[in-house]
């Protein structure tokens, strides 16, 4: 009767012991020669996979629950609705009067479309679209009882957070999007904001163009006073001097009144008259040439250089369009930085040439127009001391005269300026203007099902998967051939399936599977050394319970088939598992502590060529015991006996019996359960025997399951009972050789 089923379990601590010298030499060494590297599972697309075909129906079930949980969400969510309306932004054109001819600069820069960005997500403009469409009165927006400002308020706030402005990329297009649950109202709220915007921005430009003409008016009104003062004054000062203007102009240079008789006074009148021309001919010719020489470029230069700058202004462009795609200094950008220094300086060149012209030429005009002054004032001189008391007065008439052309010059400009600004020339073209208006959406753009269903299927998919990882990672324990070959680094000999019945009762039987297990396990174990299997062969175990004794006797038994003389000696001597009756006079614990013959106790099972040496009384210290000399010559006596020896030995883990027993076997076969022994305590196991000197030749796996999906874990403390008071045991039928 087997006790792999009912074993109990037990753990404890172990000492290293001396390697001792062994029969064979295993073919695979060098394979095994790193099985500690490997402490536990390793990620790798076979992993995985095995992962996934092993809890399969796991992440199907988590699949399922993602979809119908995508399904429930979009049934449950109320269906939400987005108008769109688009816009195209026209930034301001700003009139430029340069010599007399009108231009026109359009500002195209990305401050002033971002600011109109901002200023369509504005409150101040959400406040306006909820007045003018009178949202808070619509009570399937905000509630009636709630005061008519918190009305307003819920309004607003349900805009803004409604609302989506986004700018269409590379152009002046820019999308309002409204979303609410009524459809209708989603239309009229992004038409509402389209609307509403312009309609702010005409009134902004009609607001500045009003300040402007208060400003003016203002301005005017006090030039005009200034005017009106400043003409008084030159009247009252003519008066008072008798200052007559002779040419009626009312300018500068006019003659005293009281010498138009003299022929003197006549003389100089039209000396003074042709000095003054002189005079005015080249102040106005040094003007001239002054204002040249400090003047910007004219419209000669500009004629002169307007190829040139078309180029500049086309390589410009080209060069900031450019600079979206590309760095300072590429390339091509350095060579158009090039291009436009050139043309730059070809510019300033022909500006300078014309320039120098035009200034040689009113450098002429000056000159000559100073000689011919000079010259009037040769003569004017001879006169002057005749009438130098009329022109001491009039030289404060004439201050008071240009005092008065400056206010007229200034007033006349402030009414021009009056007269251009008006209320279409304030407002101008609108900044903005509708292009699609938006219209009543045929459907919900909220619950979309197929996103829904495709993020439900998705999140199935990585939580199913996510949580078999991380049970297979939680349960890290040996199940497969791959664990023993990869984890363990140990050679594979067979897997023992499980069985309902007891498996004694079917190891009798060469056709059921276990049989068929066995066999195909000493089959491999034929070939784990040169010499064939093992000639002494411990068989052990991680922990309690895992089918060590069975296994023991099931190769046992299959070798005896085979024709060869086969002893097992059961080396538990803590909790042994064959029983024969005569234990306190037979068995290994005697044969240790005496001289007797081997064959004195060895007892004869009913199987053909199997031969047993039971346990004996159970020693109070079994390490102690196997660990003297004694056992060495048993094995030995055993050995030229025999053509097989088994020895089953007690688990790994907490006794120090198996790495004593290890050390002075050809080899040791370690039985594993499939999907109970824990990756770490079997790496733990094979540590203990490696420190030993053992000589481990593979690895049984039992109870092992083709297509298990995954195992729990959990195992009882390694009892100690008396042979007498076991409940299960394997009782054999015997005979004392003699």
């Amino acid at each position: 009767m087997g006790k792999n089923e009912i074993e109990p379990r037990g753990i404890g601590g172990v000492w290293p012991v001396a390697e001792e010298g062994r029969v064979g030499t295993p073919l695979h060494m060098q394979e095994r020669a790193d099985y500690g590297a490997a402490r536990g599972p390793e990620l790798s697309l076979h992993m995985v996979w095995n992962v996934i075909w092993s809890w399969r129906w796991l992440i199907l079930a988590a699949i399922a629950a993602g979809l119908a949980g995508g399904i429930i969400a979009t049934l449950l969510m109320t269906p939400r609705y987005q108008a769109t309306a688009t816009l195209e932004l026209n930034p301001p054109v700003v009139e430029v009067m340069q010599d007399q001819q009108r231009l026109q600069s359009v500002q195209n820069d990305r401050q002033y479309l971002e600011t109109q960005y901002g200023l369509l997500q504005s409150r101040a403009l959400a406040e306006r679209v909820a007045q003018e469409l009178n949202l808070a009165s619509n009570p399937a927006i905000v509630s009636e009882e709630m005061s008519r400002e918190a009305r307003q308020r819920a309004a607003v706030g349900m805009l803004t957070q409604n609302l989506t402005v986004d700018p269409a990329p590379q152009s002046r297009l820019v999308r309002i999007t409204f979303e609410s649950e009524d459809p209708q109202l989603s239309a009229r709220v992004a038409n509402g904001f389209a609307e509403s915007f312009i309609g702010s921005s005409l009134e902004r430009r009609y607001q500045a163009s009003s300040y402007a003409r208060d400003f003016l008016q203002r301005q005017i009104g006090i030039v005009r006073q200034e005017l009106e003062n400043s003409e008084r004054q030159l009247v009252a000062y003519a008066q008072q001097q008798g200052i007559i203007n002779v040419g009626g102009g009312g300018g500068e240079g006019s003659a005293p009144g009281a010498d138009a008789g003299s022929p003197t006074a006549a003389t100089l009148v039209a000396l003074n008259n042709e000095l003054s021309q002189a005079t005015a001919r080249r102040i106005a010719a040094e003007q001239r040439y002054r204002q040249a020489q400090n003047a910007g470029p004219t419209s000669e230069v500009t004629e002169r250089t307007s190829d040139l700058r078309n180029q500049l202004a086309t390589l410009r462009a080209d060069y900031q369009q450019k600079l979206e795609i590309f760095q300072p200094d590429y390339p091509e950008m350095v060579q158009l930085r090039s291009r436009i220094t050139a043309l730059e300086r070809a510019i300033q060149g022909e500006a300078g040439n014309v320039r120098a012209g035009r200034l040689g030429t009113l450098r002429a005009d000056y000159q000559a127009a100073m000689n011919e002054e000079r010259q009037l004032q040769a003569q004017v001189n001879q006169l002057q001391g005749a009438v130098l008391n009329l022109r001491g007065r009039s030289i404060q008439y004439n201050i008071i005269q240009r005092n008065v052309d400056q206010n007229r010059a200034l007033y006349d400009a402030l009414l021009q300026r009056y007269k251009e600004i008006g209320v279409a020339g304030g407002i101008g073209t609108s900044q903005a203007s509708i292009v699609d208006r938006a219209e009543v959406p045929a459907g919900p753009s909220q619950p979309n099902l197929m996103m829904n269903i495709l993020i439900g299927l998705l999140l199935g998919l990585f939580s199913g998967l996510g949580l078999a990882l991380l049970l297979e990672f939680i349960n890290d324990t040996i199940k497969t051939p791959d664990d023993v070959r990869d984890k363990l680094r140990l050679a594979f000999l067979g897997g023992i399936p499980a069985s309902k019945a007891k498996a004694i009762e079917e190891l009798q039987e060469a056709s059921t599977p276990i049989s068929e297990a066995y066999f195909s396990a000493i089959t491999s174990l034929q070939f784990t050394t040169e010499s064939g299997a093992p000639k002494v062969l411990l068989v052990t175990s991680t922990r309690p319970a895992e089918g060590k004794s069975t296994s023991s006797w099931a190769i046992a038994s299959s070798f005896g088939r085979l024709g060869r003389r086969v002893l097992l000696i059961d080396a538990d001597m803590r909790k042994p598992a064959f029983v024969t009756g005569g234990e306190k006079s037979d068995g290994l614990a005697n044969l240790l502590t005496n001289r007797d013959p081997l064959s004195a106790h060895v007892v004869k099972p009913d199987v053909e060529g199997v031969w047993l040496l039971p346990c004996g009384p159970l020693p109070p210290n079994p390490a102690e015991l196997l660990s003297s000399p004694r056992l060495k010559a048993i094995l030995a006596e055993a050995s030229s006996q025999y053509d097989l020896v088994i020895v089953d030995s007690p688990p790994i883990l907490g006794l120090a019996d198996t790495p004593l027993l290890s050390s002075i076997a050809s080899g040791t076969l370690l039985v594993i359960e499939a999907g109970k022994t824990r990756t770490r305590a079997a790496s733990e196991a094979l540590d203990r025997l490696r420190q030993a000197g053992a000589n481990v030749v593979g690895a049984l796996l039992t109870r092992y399951k083709h297509d298990a999906v995954g195992y729990g874990y959990s195992y009882d403390a390694y009892k100690y009972s008396p042979v007498e008071g076991r409940e299960r045991e394997i009782r054999l039928i015997v005979a004392k050789n003699g």
